[in-house]
């Protein structure tokens, strides 16, 4: 994304905004952490940290905002409702804090729950 100043102009790259939401979700209360579906078998597999980018798709709208489709996976028990507010609500507040952009969607995908 290019953001146009009157000093000059500011690209943000996809990864800035990836890495900074999976860190939003993945601090929020009963996530266990991203998620990305195989290809290969169809199963959901749990991301690590460093690679938690990959539970994240990025879209850009026309109108200068993006939108965040997160995969995640969740502990067992929690309110899913509660916890997927939370994360469009952290999500939303920590990208625009940190890079200005407007967020239109922060659309939250529970792919599977953890026992334990």
């Amino acid at each position: 994304m290019k953001l146009q100043t009157e000093k000059g102009a500011i690209t943000i790259s996809s990864d800035v905004f990836t890495n900074i939401t999976g860190a939003a979700a993945t601090n929020c209360y009963g996530v266990k952490g991203m998620a990305i579906r195989s290809t290969t078998d169809g199963l959901v597999h749990l991301l690590r940290r460093e690679s938690m980018a990959k539970g994240v798709k990025v879209t850009y709208n026309d109108d200068a905002t993006i939108s965040l489709e997160l995969h995640i996976i969740v502990d067992n028990g929690v309110n899913l409702m509660a916890v997927s507010r939370s994360i469009m609500s952290e999500v939303r507040y920590n990208v625009s804090r940190a890079t200005g952009v407007d967020v239109k969607r922060v659309d939250v995908y529970v792919d599977s729950m953890v026992v334990g």
